[in-house]
């Protein structure tokens, strides 16, 4: 979204709060995350077409090829023509970032870390039966010097040179051991930080750079198995009538706004907590050490918020140009699980989007809103 054009629209606004959407020529999936059937069956026939087996993370990168903003991914698929090994399309998937290929690399680190792991237990192995040679060596030369206190000087001579072999040899292979170990080791830590990179990407939203759905159950659970889900507010924000938004003015003016609001609700909560994009066009706020009203007054914050600063740009008299948001508050004290409180959450704002007069309710469990 470029920014308003003078004389266009009636406000005057600063440049950093306007807007103009734009039309894309590209269908994203990004901005609007839902996979209808006949978007699949398109999928499902395309990749018929083109031999590729039906397994589920082919389906999320043919539709994102597709469907997606980034056309790259289509062109690339495009050049290994019919028939594309299954590798070959694996490779596209990581290279894009996809959340279903981002197992792939977990497991083959898996696979990489316990080979060497058995390697590392090999060369110990081997080290440890050179010890033991060496032992037995030098209790071979102090039985015979015992045994023959008046052998001859060249006879000891010669145990002395061989035991000083045997333990010259025993030397040099502990100092290669010691750093084939070395080098496993850094091998070991350099895939740790690669699946660490690889958590990271598929629990980050492509299009706002926010925690995704898959970082706040993550959060979630951890804090109800760990019995922390004390004074915890889940409010989940849905953007009023973007499914028009994203009809009317394209899917590139769609994701630049989803970006402005990840950028606007990032600096809306405390430092401890934690804001992600779920699917579509949904936000969710974990707020912890918060009461009812503290919850209320957060998600009125957010709303009024989000109508005071997102303003675009319309030629069109009956837009007015402003956003608006519904969102549905649950409490930790309500839910026994992380699941329950979703689902809480998610029928506030479903109460909240079916009533406009009230754009902010809380579920209780008394079913009184």
């Amino acid at each position: 979204m470029k920014e308003s054009e003078a004389g266009q629209g009636d406000r005057n606004c600063d440049e950093d709060r306007v807007m103009k959407p734009q039309q894309a020529s590209a269908v994203s999936t990004t901005a609007n995350t839902a996979v209808g059937p006949a978007d699949l069956q398109k999928v499902g026939h395309y990749m018929a077409k083109l031999g590729v087996r039906g397994l589920p993370r082919n389906y999320q990168l043919f539709h994102e090829a597709l469907y997606g903003a980034d056309r790259s991914m289509s062109n690339e698929i495009a050049m290994l023509g019919t028939h594309p090994s299954q590798a070959m399309l694996d490779e596209i998937g990581l290279k894009f970032r996809l959340v279903s290929h981002c197992g792939l690399v977990a497991e083959k680190s898996q696979a990489d870390t316990a080979k060497m792991l058995r390697d590392v237990a090999e060369q110990l192995s081997e080290g440890l039966k050179r010890k033991q040679n060496f032992v037995h060596t030098v209790e071979t030369v102090t039985q015979s010097v015992n045994e023959d206190p008046m052998q001859s000087l060249a006879a000891f001579s010669a145990e002395m040179d061989f035991l000083n072999a045997s333990l010259t040899n025993l030397m040099l292979y502990e100092t290669e051991l010691t750093e084939r170990l070395k080098d496993e080791m850094e091998k070991i830590d350099t895939l740790e930080r690669g699946n660490a990179a690889i958590r990271s990407a598929a629990a980050t939203d492509r299009v706002t750079g926010l925690p995704n759905q898959i970082a706040m159950i993550n959060q979630l659970t951890e804090l109800y198995e760990t019995d922390s889900a004390q004074g915890i507010a889940l409010i989940m924000v849905d953007i009023d009538d973007f499914r028009a938004f994203n009809a009317k003015f394209g899917p590139q003016a769609a994701n630049t706004l989803l970006k402005k609001l990840g950028q606007l609700f990032r600096k809306s909560i405390k430092k401890n907590d934690l804001v992600v994009r779920m699917p579509g066009d949904d936000f969710c706020f974990l707020v912890t050490d918060v009461n009812t009203d503290g919850a209320r007054a957060i998600a009125a914050r957010l709303r009024a918020s989000v109508e005071e600063t997102l303003i675009y740009a319309s030629s069109d008299k009956n837009d007015p140009g402003c956003l608006t948001i519904s969102a549905g508050i649950a409490l930790s004290v309500d839910a026994s699980s992380a699941a329950q409180l979703m689902a809480h959450a998610e029928a506030a704002l479903v109460s909240a989007q079916t009533n406009r007069r009230r754009p902010v309710q809380l579920f209780m469990s008394s079913a009184r809103n």
